[in-house]
């Protein structure tokens, strides 16, 4: 790939996560992390703070906070987790209705920025994604990383190259 190609991906890239980062934090979720927090929960119901600190690529200490925050707005609450030490996080109704709004917007976003392409420009786009996304997923945290935006309904785990590549 030549500097502009390089460039020009460089751009696209950019612009998709700040169109991200801009959509989900109108959606009331205290920012990107908190979106991603909240997408996380939704389809992975049970997650354990540890594991969602993980996926969110902050400290500990910086997740109890995003939750705390997230449990006073109503939108997230802790349950006991498998043993008597862990707390496991769940959604409640308000906090699904918004993940289910950052996931949409998610998908409203890449909509507008493919509707340019034709049908088949989009699916080769596709077809390059899966290849690279794999060989981004270095290790499980970083496969979780790549996917906490995810829509696990339209990519499901079985069909989904990032947890391919890491399973």
């Amino acid at each position: 790939m030549d500097d502009r190609s390089a460039n020009l991906v460089t751009a696209l890239v950019v612009a998709l996560a700040d169109a991200l980062d801009e959509t989900t934090g109108r959606a009331g979720a205290h920012g990107a992390n908190g979106a991603s927090a909240l997408a996380t929960i939704h389809f992975v119901p049970g997650e354990r703070i540890d594991e969602l600190s993980r996926v969110l690529g902050i400290t500990g200490s910086g997740t109890v906070r995003l939750v705390d925050r997230l449990v006073a707005d109503g939108l997230v609450e802790r349950r006991p987790g498998r043993d008597r030490r862990s707390v496991s996080l769940w959604l409640t109704e308000r906090g699904a209705a918004v993940a289910e709004e950052i996931v949409a917007r998610r998908r409203e976003v890449l909509r507008r920025a493919l509707e340019p392409l034709t049908d088949a420009q989009r699916d080769a786009l596709a077809a390059v994604a899966e290849p690279a996304l794999a060989g981004m997923a270095v290790n499980r945290e970083r496969a979780d990383r790549i996917c906490r935006l995810c829509d696990y309904v339209a990519c499901p785990q079985d069909r989904c190259p990032v947890e391919r590549a890491v399973s």
